[in-house]
């Protein structure tokens, strides 16, 4: 007789307990997630995320003195107190950090993606250089902040992998330049039709700002989105020469200025970022006036009117504003490596 196995599956299920399966791990919901997930993020990209934020704060300190170095390079002033005076005079307070918008976004972005390229460039070029001169040719990553000092290769991995850095950047920093330094002298250009190119006239005229977004699209209005990049080539240059010159300053000297067997102290890290920034300055200035000299022509001429040639030349000209530019430099760099490593260290033992 068949037996009912309805009732003996009952009865078994009656009898023994009921399988209950082990719970599942449930990810972190609402705000622990994000955190969680936002620490993982900031982990993995701290040299970026430091290299931000040290920007916006090192350059908004040091751009009234940018704003006085680029106006001396462009016209002439009888001193820097000269300069300071008539810009306050004319302009206010706010002259001093006129167009500041453009490079508060762009060296932000810039100096993120420089040094996202410089970190990741060195590993490169470290590796090639090791298997030409051998495994002892360059310091090992680690061991860079430890205090020894330099090995004969490093300052070359430094130098291509500053100028790797500097070359890629310039096209996105040309535009974000070229526009501040028109927000910069547009005063100073406005002025200098009533007397003269190079020095204008101390008279207070009616003048209403443009601002950088304005300053941009009159650009691109009269001289289209090629205009944006007016004088690449002299930016090029200066940037990819300037920015291995750069690096290899600053590295060498937090390797040197730090005490052997520990790692680089405060003091050595803002040494070796105002160091970095005089020598650097010093070397590529003639580069830089004579590249604001030549944007400065193309924003007073007309589109298709021949510029004035200006071969580069070591004169006296070409030094005009580099105290102002040299204070400046040692200044943000200062602050900003300061705060640049202060983060990035932070960041990685969180």
């Amino acid at each position: 007789m068949p037996q009912d196995t309805t009732s003996q599956e009952n009865n078994n299920t009656a009898s023994s307990p009921a399988y209950v399966p082990p719970p599942s791990p449930i990810p972190p919901l609402g705000p622990q997630a994000s955190i969680v997930n936002g620490d993982a993020f900031i982990k993995r990209y701290q040299t970026e995320v430091a290299a931000s934020a040290s920007s916006c704060l090192s350059t908004f300190i040091a751009f009234p003195l940018d704003s006085v170095k680029t106006r001396m390079q462009a016209y002439k002033f009888r001193s820097f107190a000269d300069c300071i005076q008539q810009t306050y005079q004319t302009e206010g307070m706010g002259g001093f950090w006129r167009g500041s918008l453009a490079p508060l976004a762009s060296v932000t972005l810039v100096r993120t993606v420089s040094f996202s390229i410089y970190t990741n460039s060195k590993g490169f070029y470290g590796e090639l250089l090791q298997k030409v001169f051998g495994p002892n040719a360059v310091t090992a990553h680690r061991a860079e902040d430890s205090g020894s000092l330099p090995k004969p290769g490093d300052a070359l991995r430094w130098a291509m992998s500053g100028a790797t850095a500097g070359a890629a950047i310039t096209a996105i920093a040309c535009p974000f330049e070229f526009t501040k330094l028109s927000a910069q002298i547009e005063y100073l250009m406005s002025r200098s039709r009533v007397v003269s190119l190079d020095e204008p006239s101390t008279e207070r005229i009616k003048y209403e700002a443009k601002g950088t977004a304005q300053a941009a699209q009159y650009i691109i209005r009269t001289r289209g989105l090629r205009g944006l990049y007016s004088g690449f080539h002299l930016h090029f240059a200066r940037d990819t020469l300037g920015t291995a010159i750069y690096f290899t300053i600053y590295e060498s000297a937090k390797q040197v200025l730090s005490s052997t067997g520990s790692e680089a102290g405060p003091l050595a890290i803002a040494a070796a970022g105002g160091l970095c920034g005089l020598l650097s300055w010093v070397m590529i200035y003639p580069v830089d006036s004579l590249k604001s000299i030549y944007q400065r022509d193309i924003l007073t001429h007309k589109p298709g009117t021949p510029l004035p040639k200006r071969p580069l030349r070591f004169s006296r000209r070409m030094y005009r504003g580099l105290g102002v530019s040299m204070t400046r430099s040692a200044i943000l760099n200062a602050v900003f490596f300061s705060s640049y490593e202060f983060i990035k260290r932070r960041v990685g033992t969180a």
